[in-house]
């Protein structure tokens, strides 16, 4: 049985996107877990710092185990700077913008 990835890796940078449903819905865990986490720690704080030391541990701890999730069910990771020949995507669909150059003539 073929195991399907549920994150492929960005084209540039480091990371993931999510490409099935599954992904799709660890993604949306996430945020709904760092949202609910955000109000529900802004609720009980008495200062910013306070919001601030008590929010980010667990923002940390929610995104190391995102990352966890993506390493196992997604593709190999790496840094992806430009492009390679081992990339499948040749054409650039970029549109093409052509800029006059001003000189001046004496």
């Amino acid at each position: 049985m073929e195991q399907k990835l549920w994150f492929k890796a960005k084209r540039y940078g480091y990371g993931w996107y999510p490409v099935t449903w599954q992904g799709w819905a660890v993604l949306g865990m996430y945020v709904f877990a760092m949202t609910s986490d955000a109000v529900f720690v802004g609720n009980h704080a008495n200062s910013v710092s306070d919001f601030l030391l008590s929010f980010f541990p667990r923002l940390f701890i929610l995104t190391v185990f995102l990352i966890i999730i993506c390493d196992a069910k997604g593709e190999p990771a790496r840094w992806r700077c430009s492009s390679t020949p081992s990339d499948t995507h040749t054409t650039d669909t970029s549109p093409s913008v052509s800029v006059p150059v001003l000189s001046k003539h004496t």
